[in-house]
């Protein structure tokens, strides 16, 4: 599937900090699509928008007052194997692709191409940014996430070394 243009792109959680089911959502007025994804896939595609915004020279300011709609969990189409982001020189748009989760051998899969403005980009990166700064604080000695109970830190008991 080709979304262009994607009007919409967002993301969304459902669920408590540290077991939060992460969403993304895009689509236009005849067609939209929600994806299951894991937090790793919306962080990478955060640090991903963030070195192409970097090569074009685009600052980035206060975020948006205006954040894309979040994703919902209704009506979940597919689980997200692959998360992409390039930039098309010819179109001067971004372009995040993304791949269905393989379900079984030789199980045809799902893809879908969202394209969009850099200034939707920026904006979905503001909101990606605000969705996964709501986890679970950070413990200061390991940088794991800590529980609100707290958590067992291996930088307190040595068991492993700390970057």
């Amino acid at each position: 599937m080709d979304f262009d243009p994607t009007p919409d792109f967002g993301v969304g959680t459902v669920g408590e900090p540290g077991a939060r089911q992460f969403f993304l959502r895009g689509g236009n007025r005849d067609q939209t699509l929600v994806l299951a994804c894991e937090k790793a896939h919306v962080q990478g595609l955060t640090v991903r928008i963030r070195q192409l915004l970097l090569e074009q020279g685009v600052e980035l300011g206060l975020p948006d007052p205006r954040p894309p709609r979040p994703a919902e969990a209704s009506d979940i189409d597919w689980r997200v194997g692959e998360l992409g982001l390039g930039w098309h020189d010819r179109r001067e748009r971004f372009v995040i692709v993304v791949r269905e989760v393989p379900e079984g051998e030789g199980a045809e899969l799902a893809a879908a191409r969202f394209w969009l403005t850099q200034q939707q980009v920026v904006r979905f990166l503001s909101q990606a940014e605000s969705v996964l700064s709501q986890g679970r604080p950070v413990c200061p000695n390991c940088g794991l996430p800590m529980d609100p109970g707290g958590h067992p830190c291996p930088a307190a008991n040595g068991s492993r070394p700390v970057f």
